[in-house]
């Protein structure tokens, strides 16, 4: 290199690079090091900007400034070249060789076109707006000392003194031009770059989308990840508030393309893994190569590091290979960081790939899924818990071969270093893998059983979320609360079995090193070798390199085996059956095509193998055109026949023929499934919007006196599972999607079963016998006096078709009693068009709406900027304070212990050299020539010689084998303690991780359970959910090892500066600026990962609620045919997530690139002063060494701590999304402490005084001065049109809703004096909707264990339900999720035996027996009469015989009491409000003409 040096610049080969000539710089020295490094530089840099511009919607002019600098970089590109031509035509003009001025002339003029290149793309992107990137700018500026040293020459030379020569003259003039251009460049910098133009503003402004992420870039800003900066910038400036503010997906990143990309290799019944490995596998498998490159150069450090100490050393070799091992030491530092960085982001690309069809075949699956469907729970888990956990893999296959090759090589070294002595550590460490075979197999089977409890605790919690005002009327929350924590206590204990076991591997492996150090010194003294600094300190690097495979790979097999249970459950799930039309039905049409369905010698049953109640049909031909009624008792099969009809039950037998399939049901469910979104999104459902029919079917479904009251009309939204509304509006809105549909043939399940007497007139005339006039239909009620106008009537028994006919024929044989009887009226949505029409402005609808935007949905919060203080005192709290600093001491105890037992090491061979004990050792038999570059003395200077000469250390006494013994005695000690330490420290992290995860649960269950039921009509399940799952999923796990590492982190770097402080203070003078550039960077950095985590988190919410929404909806959808629809929508969602999370990726390996490269810098930075002062005669080989080493291990573990604090940091906001549930959730007021004792209510009289609720200020008075009294023991029916104030009663009288003003007393005592438990305790309550949670009947009917099995006997056979539970199993039957083995009507049974059981004084009954047909209805009413003889009732009158009998009749209207007497008294008043029900109710279905 020398000769190629002086012959290039004309020099001696002694001196081929002199810095001074004379009295200024050498000229060879400037061209090459001041001006062709700096625009060699310039020009890699600016390729970085070449990708194309991010913002391809618009083609902004540029502002002066950047018309200054483009124009002065363009002139900088052409003058060098110009400057060629005097130096190559004859007769040269100097100042250096021909070949010199070339290179450095080429070298400017391709990096001022780079640069020119960069800046225009930089000018019409949003840099424009700025300065750009002030890197770009400072680098541009580098070349200038050159230009200047250059210009001295000139002047020292004098080329402007006669005889002036043309060519000295001429590349003096273009000198000048170029700093002139370069001082233009500047000055065009200086200038800023707005404002524009008005115009330019608006455009800008109006960029609804970020730049596409990656895709158009070059491949110097892919490595660099320079197209991060504008999403940086954002993250910076605080503007990351929206998931639409991360950039948009490369193209093979997005979902539609995964989805199409993943179904080329998906059929139905393939292996999971398969099409994975179709999918993706080739390009995971090449990433291979980058993962052994990357490898192979980790040893790289160590063998160049120990050439270049050595040519130090022995100063024999020629300058050209000190500065090939310097170069090769930093080359391998950047590349080996390189490959790693892109390795690692290739890798996390793949996982979101997989992620992304993995989450996309669910959802798909989830469509296609039978009558045999998972719980929502369940579902949910997959979703988020194992969809995650299944790509662990991902991380985890390439580092099953890597760990053993690193390995391997390690070991072959350690071998050439000590012998056979390193056999005695090898074996130690061999024993070591079954161990921790038996430790990861049982971490399997308790991780598999982990997850099943937390199966079942989403599942429940679902259940609860679901059913929360019910609970909270029944006053179960504590029992429920108590259902759920033993859930959690038996996740937590498979949880605890987990940690300690990892505690376990965690000690082992900690502890392993020092026991494999001991065993080879031991074993190495034994032998009769003699121990030197050389030995020991390159044996204990060897043996830290061994620790790290050997470390690292049981996390790799627990990543493997949890990436398999997590497949197992996954592939389970989409092996279940699928919804499959073409095998469902007949592939023939009906015999005749005056047709609509046929069914022939059916057999249908809810699961595959016919356990459940079946339903047989022998022969059910349906003409075209004609109404069809449905009857029977509640249990007879009713609904079961509509669903077998729409295909969601299994087919055992027979055949089923449908006309115009493929065109879909118009069918509305017997529990109105009503999405989260407003009443017309609601109806639309996804068809265009007709305003004519749109009108049409409101005005069929008597929704416009509704809409009319509403603040935004039909863009009103409703609550999840449409839980504003009342139960007649969601049956109505309900009915009136079906309509707009448009369908054929349409399957109505009891929509007239939640609506009065007027209302369900309306919407037989107006719709079922109106609009639907010319489609076929099938119609289930229990009222059957609507029925008079069918073609024809089907009784249904015990899931059999006993019968068809005319309704003239079936009619009397269900009839409890004639139909000319007005007692048959019913009331309970009264909505006649005479009447102020209202909506359920009673209901808690409006008590969220906003009045502004009416949006009932608010967007989910997020906190912003730098975690707050309070959530690390949170966690600590959790944790708790002695069992914090326990782990803190133990933590500092065992790093001060591993530091002295390798001080101890560093003393006694000080010892034996400053003794000169040191019998020389023969040479081993191999030649340092036949070792090469694996020589073990190559690896004297490796990171883990940390200690080599440290300390000062005093004389000694000769080494005698006491003294041997007295050293390996003090030695053992040493690493006894830090054994102990080390083992304490792992069993108190475990410990109070599982406290701390255990107590954040613990709190957020307790908060949420008390929250207001208004919270939950205003926040979807979803969101509630996600916390209870993926944010409590990730405290139990990912924040724990994420924070163990952080810790171990820090506590390495203490004891490494401690000991280089006082070993080498000089070297703590880099410090501060390095601190300060890393403090820069990851500031930087973390703005961005908060936010994006943050982000994260928010955009799983919609995915879960979406998903929970399609499998509550799945009939609806696949009867509408709109699952193609969905799918699109949870790829939209989907989406926005994968932005999010590849946002988060791109920006670790952001920061990871340049972490790696300011630490490759230093050591470059250490290793070039190195060569200099060798140059001058001044290095230290030894120092250098040694600073190298720590300059390597020093960066490694900064960029560890700063990667692992911010990843700890991006998992706990975890922790702050679990405390603001935690700590801001609205609680219900919950009255001062029980002072009363249980039996306080001993009359139960009830008493309204003047009692006014508004929901919010601004809308009318939902109850307006109710004033009334209810005497002890009396029946109080309770009558109203819809929006009158019924409702509102019950919940004023629970407290679910406090008055605004006025007071209700029971027995005297003010309600709101009450604790919240002692009032409700004392009321009971029968529901409209029925609840039931997944449980035993026993659970359901008696969460609190409180009766006998007699007693609940005697309630089942009051509510004539004893032969269906006995049938079920008795009371330990299984009811399955939502009481899935019971019809609607003996759900609303099973409830009613609940009010038996209680001894409340005071009974509600809110239209409890809608979906009961009337013989059972009648039957129930004596029962009520007979078990609350001597108790208050209140009754919300669902039929008016059910208030007939009542002493007495509250009539509500617009929230004012209008009417208090007695039946009879009402009844004989011609104009009262009473009467005019009765006989609207008389003419409810008047004969056909």
């Amino acid at each position: 290199m020398e000769r190629l040096l002086a012959q290039l610049c004309g020099t001696s080969a002694w001196r081929p690079l002199p810095v001074w000539e004379g009295d200024t710089a050498g000229h060879c020295f400037t061209q090459l090091v001041l001006s062709a490094l700096p625009h060699a530089l310039l020009a890699v840099l600016s390729a970085c900007y070449w990708g194309a511009p991010r913002n391809p919607d618009y083609n902004l002019p540029c502002s002066p400034g950047w018309r200054c600098r483009l124009a002065a970089s363009s002139l900088l590109s052409i003058v060098p070249l110009l400057d060629l031509l005097p130096v190559t035509l004859p007769p040269g003009a100097g100042p250096g060789p021909v070949g010199l001025e070339v290179l450095a002339g080429a070298v400017a003029a391709v990096a001022w076109l780079s640069h020119s290149l960069a800046l225009w793309v930089l000018a019409h992107s949003p840099h424009g707006c700025s300065r750009g990137p002030l890197a770009l700018a400072l680098t541009a500026c580098l070349p200038a000392p050159a230009l200047v040293l250059t210009l001295l020459w000139h002047c020292q030379r004098g080329t402007l003194l006669p005889p002036l020569l043309p060519g000295p003259l001429a590349r003096l003039c273009l000198l000048i031009l170029q700093l002139a251009a370069l001082l233009a460049y500047g000055l065009g910098w200086a200038v800023p770059g707005g404002p524009r133009e008005p115009w330019v503003q608006e455009l800008l402004s109006e960029r609804q989308e970020p730049e596409v992420a990656e895709d158009g870039e070059s491949w110097l800003s892919r490595f660099s990840y320079a197209w991060l900066a504008p999403l940086l910038a954002r993250g910076a400036q605080g503007e990351l508030r929206q998931p639409q503010d991360t950039c948009r997906l490369p193209h093979r990143l997005h979902p539609a393309y995964l989805a199409r990309l993943f179904q080329t290799h998906w059929q139905e019944g393939t292996r999971l893994w398969r099409a994975l490995y179709g999918a993706f596998g080739r390009h995971y498998l090449a990433l291979g190569f980058l993962k052994l490159v990357g490898t192979m150069l980790g040893f790289s450090g160590p063998l160049l590091l120990s050439l270049l100490v050595g040519f130090l050393e022995e100063g024999q070799e020629p300058l050209s290979n000190g500065l090939l091992y310097a170069l090769g030491l930093a080359g391998g530092a950047v590349l080996g960081a390189v490959l790693q960085n892109q390795y690692g982001y290739e890798v996390r690309k793949v996982t979101l790939q997989a992620q992304g069809a993995v989450m996309n075949i669910l959802y798909r699956k989830a469509l296609q899924l039978g009558p045999r469907r998972p719980p929502t729970g369940e579902a949910l888990n997959l979703l988020g818990t194992d969809s995650e956990r299944l790509l662990n893999f991902a991380g985890s296959f390439h580092e099953a071969w890597g760990l053993p090759l690193q390995l391997a090589i390690t070991l072959y070294l350690l071998h050439r270093q000590v012998g056979l002595a390193f056999v005695g550590g090898l074996i130690l460490a061999l024993l070591l893998v079954p161990v921790n075979k038996v430790i990861a197999t049982r971490i399997m089977v308790s991780n598999q059983d982990m997850l099943q409890h937390k199966d079942a605790r989403v599942k429940l919690m679902t259940e609860v979320l679901s059913g929360i005002r019910v609970i909270k009327f029944f006053v179960w929350e504590q029992a429920m609360g108590a259902r759920v924590e033993a859930c959690r206590a038996r996740e937590l204990g498979r949880l605890r079995v987990i940690k300690y076991l990892d505690a376990a591997c965690v000690y082992l492996w900690a502890a392993l090193p020092v026991v494999i150090s001991i065993t080879i010194f031991i074993t190495y003294a034994l032998m009769g070798h003699q121990l030197t600094a050389t030995k020991v300190f390159t044996a204990l690097a060897l043996v830290h390199m061994l620790i790290l495979p050997l470390n690292n790979f049981p996390w790799v097999i627990n990543g493997l085996l949890e990436a398999k249970v997590s497949l197992d459950r996954i592939q389970r799930f989409l092996d279940l059956p699928n919804h499959n039309p073409q095998t469902y039905y007949s592939p023939d049409l009906p015999t005749e095509p005056s047709t609509a369905l046929e069914l022939h010698d059916a057999l249908f049953s809810w699961d595959p193998v016919g356990t459940s109640q079946e339903t047989f049909i022998s022969r059910l031909v349906v003409k075209k055109g004609i109404l069809v009624g449905i009857v029977g008792k509640v249990g007879c099969g009713k609904s079961s026949l509509l669903a077998a009809i729409s295909g969601e039950l299994h087919r055992l037998r027979g055949q089923v023929a449908v006309w115009g399939l493929s065109e879909g049901f118009g069918l509305a469910t017997q529990e109105p499934w009503i999405q989260f979104a407003t009443i017309r999104d609601n109806i639309l459902f996804g068809k265009t919007f007709d305003a004519r029919l749109y009108s049409e079917v409101l005005e069929a479904c008597a929704l416009n006196d509704d809409l009319s009251i509403l603040p935004a009309g039909d863009q009103t939204e409703v609550g999840e599972k449409g839980v504003t509304l009342s139960g007649g509006q969601r049956a109505r809105i309900a009915l009136a999607r079906a309509v707009y549909q448009e369908k054929e043939l349409y399957l109505l399940d009891d929509p007239l079963a939640a609506v009065d007497a007027d209302v369900a007139k309306h919407l037989l005339q107006r719709c079922i016998l109106g609009v639907l006039s010319h489609t076929t239909r099938l119609l289930c009620t229990h009222r059957t006096e609507y029925l008079e106008r069918a073609d024809v009537v089907l009784l249904m028994e015990a899931g059999r078709l006993i019968q068809a006919g005319p309704p003239s024929e079936i009619l009397p044989l269900v009839q409890a009693v004639p139909k000319a009887s007005a007692e048959n009226g019913q009331e309970s949505d009264l909505d006649t068009s005479q009447s102020k029409p209202g909506t359920e402005k009673t209901k808690k609808a409006l008590a969220v709406q906003e009045s502004s935007s009416c949006r009932l949905l608010q967007e989910e919060s997020k906190k912003e900027g730098a975690l707050a203080f309070h959530v690390y005192r949170a966690h600590w709290r959790a944790v708790g304070w002695g069992l914090a600093l326990a782990i803190l001491f133990s933590l500092l105890l065992m790093q001060a212990t591993r530091n002295a037992a390798d001080w101890w090491l560093s003393y006694w061979i000080s010892q034996l050299k400053t003794a000169k004990n040191s019998s020389q050792e023969a040479p081993p038999p191999s030649s340092s020539d036949s070792e090469g570059l694996l020589s073990p003395q190559l690896l004297l200077f490796s990171p883990g010689n940390l200690y080599t000469s440290v300390f000062a250390l005093p004389r000694a006494a000769p080494n005698g084998s006491s003294d041997l013994r007295f050293y390996l005695t003090v030695y053992a000690t040493i690493a006894g303690v830090n054994s102990l330490c080390t083992l304490l420290r792992a069993v108190l992290f475990a410990a109070g991780m599982l406290r701390a995860t255990a107590t954040l649960h613990h709190r957020l269950l307790c908060r949420v359970l008390k929250a207001p039921v208004t919270f939950f009509d205003s926040t979807p399940v979803g969101r509630v959910l996600n916390r209870f799952s993926s944010d409590v999923a990730c405290t139990d796990d990912s924040l724990p090892f994420l924070l163990n590492i952080l810790l171990a982190n820090a506590a390495g770097l203490l004891g490494l500066l401690a000991v280089l402080g006082s070993g080498l203070p000089w070297l703590l003078l880099l410090l501060p600026p390095l601190s300060v550039i890393y403090y820069r960077v990851q500031r930087h950095y973390r703005a961005s990962s908060r936010e994006l985590r943050r982000l994260g988190s928010l955009t799983l919410s919609p995915l879960y609620t979406h998903l929970a929404d399609t499998l509550a909806g799945l009939p609806v959808l696949r009867a509408a045919g709109a699952t193609d629809r969905f799918e699109e929508e949870n790829q939209r969602l989907l989406e926005l997530n994968q932005r999010c999370q590849f946002a988060a990726s791109a920006t670790m390996q952001w920061l990871d690139i340049r972490l790696q490269l300011m630490g490759a810098s230093v050591v470059s930075a250490i290793a070039g002063i190195a060569l200099v002062q060798h140059q001058w005669g001044l290095a230290d080989p030894g120092l250098v060494g040694l600073s190298l080493s720590y300059a390597l291990s020093l960066t490694g573990l900064l960029s560890g701590l700063v990667s692992s604090f911010t990843k700890t940091e991006t998992m706990l906001v975890s922790v702050e999304r679990l405390e603001e549930y935690s700590c801001e959730l609205p609680q219900e007021p919950q009255g001062p402490p029980a002072r009363l004792g249980s039996g306080w209510l001993t009359r139960g009289s009830v008493e309204f005084q003047d009692v006014v609720l508004v929901y919010r200020p601004g809308l009318p008075n939902a109850l307006d001065g109710v004033t009334f009294r209810v005497q002890p023991g009396e029946k109080l029916g309770i009558v109203g049109r819809t929006g009158s104030g019924k409702s509102s009663l019950l919940l004023v009288l629970f407290r679910l809703l406090e008055p605004s003003s006025g007071h209700v007393l029971l027995d005297g005592v003010d309600t709101s004096q009450l604790e919240l438990a002692e009032l409700r305790s004392q009321l009971a309550i029968i529901p409209q909707e029925p609840f039931l949670f997944s449980g035993t009947v026993r659970e359901n009917l008696d969460p609190r264990g409180l009766h006998e099995d007699r007693t609940l006997w005697q309630a089942l056979e009051q509510c004539h339900l004893g032969e269906v539970i006995m049938s079920m199993g008795g009371l330990d039957g299984e009811l399955g999720e939502g009481g899935r083995s019971l019809s609607l009507g003996q759900r609303q049974l099973l409830c009613l035996a609940r009010a038996l059981l209680t001894d409340a004084k005071i009974l509600c009954i809110d239209e409890a027996t809608a979906s009961v047909d009337q013989k059972t209805d009648q039957l129930l009413q004596q029962t009520i009469c007979k078990r609350f003889a001597n108790k208050t009732v209140l009754t919300i009158a669902h039929r008016l015989n059910t208030i007939l009998n009542s002493d007495r009749v509250l009539v509500l209207q617009e929230g004012r009491v209008m009417e208090l007497d007695s039946p009879a008294a009402l009844r004989s008043q011609p104009h009262s409000l009473f009467q005019q029900l009765l006989q609207s109710s008389q003419q409810v279905a008047p004969s056909p003409p």
